[in-house]
Order: structure tokens, then sequence, then C-alpha cells
């Protein structure tokens, strides 16, 4: 592994001053006035899979449904995982109406399956194109669930539909989370999964209407939005076994591959991972990234970066418009220097400056 002086995200090392205008916090004011349930679309695909379904059986439905996780539903006991305590999420929500309509995340028993768990699998057991990986051919999503979580209880971050976006971006930011199950907290039922581009997407629509506070003018330098210090990349030639590595030691949901000067080639997200259970190329995780990278489903157009110099509105439309994640910060020999991500805007647009307490 290569690596480029850049920092995990920190959101409290993040908080750094904006100019003090009147319109500095207008983003967390529209966050705190609208619901969860207003991102809710009136159509919308939800895959759910039944615990006793074989967990590669499940990875290939990811991939054919287009989806990156899904919710897990335990047809023994007849209700969604997680959903045990949901005499707790009752009471609370009870009591969240009484005390001003407010509604906060809860915690539940962990209860998706997401992509991170396909690389958790591939990376822990392992061991060469020769031997075949039992574990994903033969396990069921339960079994999985229970040697996983005799390591490490990963509780399930979930949020009402009456909580405010405010409470939602705090909580995706917080939990450092890509996924924000939206659960009745009446009848347990999943009602949407919110993501980062689901959040911003919804704010682009109506930021128009806003004033336009000054710092949308600035760049990310003068922000100090984004991450510009230990930097994770790969190279052409890294084995794909080490890119997971990196994947799970450093949670990191993207790797620049990086040419020998460090200029940016291409990039390997977890989302390109699920392509080895398209392609049924699993068994063999010693070829390299760039081979790897040959299976890819989706045409690619090449990989979108950016500078420091660049204002922060500049940022927000080009992540929007282009439907990414993040955006690869590199100077004028594309040379890699960090990495902006959804989350960071997140955190400049709505946290940064704003006050703690909910909506």
């Amino acid at each position: 592994m290569e690596c480029i002086p850049a920092a995990l995200d920190d959101l409290e090392a993040k908080k750094d001053p904006l100019i003090e205008d009147a319109e500095h916090n207008v983003y967390t004011r529209f966050m705190k006035s609208h619901r969860c349930y207003d991102l809710v679309p009136t159509s919308s695909k939800l895959v759910v899979f039944d615990t006793s379904l074989q967990v590669k059986k499940a990875f290939f439905a990811l991939v054919s449904n287009g989806v990156r996780a899904a919710p897990l539903w335990d047809s023994k006991k007849q209700c969604f995982v997680g959903e045990s305590q949901l005499y707790l999420a009752k009471f609370l929500f009870m009591k969240a109406k009484v005390n001003n309509g407010l509604t906060l995340t809860r915690c539940f028993t962990a209860g998706m399956l997401t992509i991170t768990d396909f690389i958790n699998i591939l990376h822990r057991y392992y061991k060469s194109p020769l031997v075949q990986i039992y574990e994903l051919e033969e396990h069921k999503i339960e079994t999985w669930r229970e040697v996983y979580l005799q390591d490490s209880f990963k509780p399930l971050v979930s949020i009402s539909p009456n909580a405010s976006l405010y409470d939602a971006v705090s909580s995706l930011l917080k939990n450092k989370i890509h996924r924000l199950p939206v659960i009745d907290p009446l009848t347990g039922n999943t009602l949407y999964i919110l993501t980062h581009k689901r959040i911003l997407k919804f704010l682009k629509l109506f930021i128009s209407e806003m004033p336009k506070p000054t710092f949308l003018g600035q760049t990310l330098e003068e922000l100090h939005i984004g991450t510009f210090h230990n930097i994770a990349v790969v190279r052409s030639d890294t084995p794909l076994y080490t890119a997971l590595g990196i994947f799970v030691d450093q949670r990191v949901s993207a790797l620049p591959v990086v040419d020998d000067n460090g200029r940016v080639v291409d990039i390997y997200s977890k989302f390109d991972v699920i392509n080895l259970a398209a392609e049924k190329t699993y068994n063999n995780l010693d070829v390299t990234v760039t081979k790897a990278l040959q299976h890819r489903s989706q045409y690619f157009e090449g990989v979108l970066t950016c500078n420091r110099h660049e204002t922060l509105e500049a940022i927000i439309n080009r992540l929007v418009e282009a439907e990414v994640h993040r955006l690869v910060v590199v100077d004028e020999q594309e040379v890699v220097k960090g990495i902006v991500s959804l989350s960071d805007i997140l955190q400049a647009l709505v946290l940064t400056n704003g006050d703690e307490g909910t909506a």
C-alpha cells in the first residue's frame, strides 16, 4: 500500500470558522425545517433479504437489483432483524411526540447486508485461487452474522421518518455510515434508505431559492474542506487482496489508482468490488487492481477530479451533476493531493458552526 499524507474524517477537527454573515447557517435551518419523510419517494425499490438466504445468492441479488445494501428479515421470528427492540422504539417515539414532536435516531441490532460484508468475507476467508471460499459459497446470512458479530457488535443506526434532515445528516456523519434506514417506529417497517447523495441532491433542488452564503464562493483551501493527509492509494499492479485489506483496515470507500509519479490514472471503490460477484471472479484475488477494473459493469468516463483552488459551489455542482460520492483532489500535474467527499460537503454546509440541537 502507498500512502499520501490525509486524515480520516474527523468531524470535530474540521469545524472551521466561516464568515459571520446572516446567511451562513441557511442550510442548517433548511435541514431542520424538513423531515426524512420528505425524501421518501412515492415509488422506489427496496430489496429485503431473508436471513436464511445463502450469502452468495444475496450478493448476486444486490448486483442484479443495482442496490448496495438490503435490510434483513428473520422468517423464524417473522420480523425485521432488530425489531426485537421495537417496544423501545415505540416508547421513545411516544415520549418524543410529547416532547415537542421530536423523534431522534435510534440504534437497533445489526440488520443490513452491504457491500462491506462482501469485502469482509472475501478478505477474511480468501486463501488462494485454488481454494474455494467455502464461507461465501455455503454460509447463510444468519451464519455470517453470527460469526461476524462475535468479533464486534455493530448496531444498525436508523431514524424515524419524522426526524429532521439535520438529525439524519448528524447521524450519518457522526456514526461514519453511508446508509441510514428510515424506519417506522410504530410498525418497524423500513420505508427508505437515506444516503449522503440523496440528501445533497434534495438540497440542490432548493439551493437557488435560498440566500447565497458568501462561503460558497470560497475555495476548498480557504475553507479547509476535504482530507489531505494519509490518503490511501494503490498502484496499477497492487494485488486485489491488498486493496480489500485497505478497505477493511482503514474504512475508506475508494482508493485512487496512481502511477509511479503519483498521478491518478483510475479509482477503485467499494462498489467496484461487487463486480466480482457479478462476474463470479471472486475466487482469484491475486489479480491486480487494473485487471479487476476491467470487469466494471457500467461505463466509466474517468476519474472525476478537482483542485484546492476551486470554489465550494463548483464542487457541489460537480458532485451532484456527476452523481458521484467523491472527487480526487489533484495538483497541476494530476498528482493526488487529497479527497473531498459528500460527507465533507454536508459537514461544511450543515454542521459546521451549527448548533448541536435537534429540529
